[in-house]
């Protein structure tokens, strides 16, 4: 197994047990439609806010590419990717408050559909602090109206 491969599967352990005790903190929403749609009114709902997505993470992607690697041929995702951005105003509110907050930057709005199933898709988001989840919740419901 190569280097790659072994920190593949322990980010992947990592996920798992972090996800079992979280799947309460996870915010999820859901919309009828296609993917790339859904996607293009979450980044347009992003950026209304004056929002700059700072990275792009293709996750379903990688969980394809990355499966053999760690034993596993279960497709998860039709498709799933994820979008991380920050709010200079709401960021700076935050750690200005308590330095330690820096923990909840960047903000992660994640989309994906089931194998089965490619006309729903999920929009979640982790809870974080209460005016996080305000803008975070509005940004979803904009982009799933």
């Amino acid at each position: 197994m190569t280097n790659q491969s072994v920190r593949v599967l322990l980010a992947a352990m990592l996920a798992l047990l972090w996800s079992a005790g979280a799947a309460a903190q996870i915010v999820s929403a859901k919309a009828k439609g296609k993917f790339d749609d859904v996607k293009d009114s979450l980044v347009l709902a992003i950026q209304s806010r004056g929002l700059k997505i700072d990275h792009t993470s293709y996750i379903g992607n990688m969980l394809e590419r990355t499966g053999g690697d760690v034993g596993s041929a279960k497709r998860v995702y039709g498709k799933a990717e994820a979008l991380q951005f920050c709010s200079a105003v709401v960021s700076r509110k935050m750690m200005e408050r308590e330095a330690a907050n820096i923990a909840f930057c960047p903000y992660v709005i994640a989309l994906y559909t089931l194998p089965a199933d490619g006309n729903t898709v999920y929009v979640v988001y982790r809870k974080s602090l209460p005016e996080v989840d305000v803008l975070l919740a509005g940004i979803v419901k904009e982009a799933i109206e």
